[in-house]
């Protein structure tokens, strides 16, 4: 039995209640004026980097591979993986980020909300002490430690490797 089907039958409301509830669907048609600006919120649990602030685009590293989030994008909510998030401001500039992971939603009207554990800005980070850290697990994952060391040496290698990409 799915994971859901446990969850769902745990529900004290039928499933169909909540499709009840819902909003309508919403459509757009070529004559709509859409807002070209979508209001970020880019969020750490220490703080938060953009609070509701108007961009032109953001582009992220999805799970489900790289995406460029433009107004009245799609509803959708993607998982980050470890990598770089752009962020197209009006003024025509660029800022870069580097997440650790965490999830990006996209609501009707455009809204964009990012959540992630750890990020920084892509300046931060030096290419060679980077090249370092992945020498160094790459020593621990190739089996010079526990059960455990090794697997979170391969964890820190995906992120490290994905920071190496972001940087060149």
């Amino acid at each position: 039995m799915s994971a859901f089907r446990i969850a769902r039958s745990a529900l004290k409301v039928r499933p169909s209640t909540f499709r009840a509830a819902a909003a309508p669907v919403l459509r757009r048609g070529y004559a709509d004026v859409a807002s070209d600006k979508i209001a970020l919120s880019l969020v750490l649990p220490h703080q938060s980097i953009y609070k509701s602030s108007d961009v032109v685009q953001v582009n992220i590293a999805a799970e489900t591979g790289d995406m460029g989030i433009l107004a009245q994008h799609v509803p959708s909510i993607e998982q980050l993986k470890p990598g770089l998030v752009e962020v197209i401001e009006e003024s025509g500039g660029s800022k870069q980020f580097f997440l650790s992971g965490g999830f990006a939603t996209v609501q009707p009207g455009s809204i964009l909300s990012i959540n992630a554990v750890e990020g920084y800005p892509i300046e931060d980070f030096s290419a060679e002490a980077v090249r370092n850290q992945i020498a160094e697990e790459q020593k621990v994952a190739s089996g010079g430690g526990s059960e455990q060391d090794v697997a979170e040496a391969k964890i820190a290698l995906e992120v490290l490797e994905s920071l190496q990409a972001a940087l060149k």
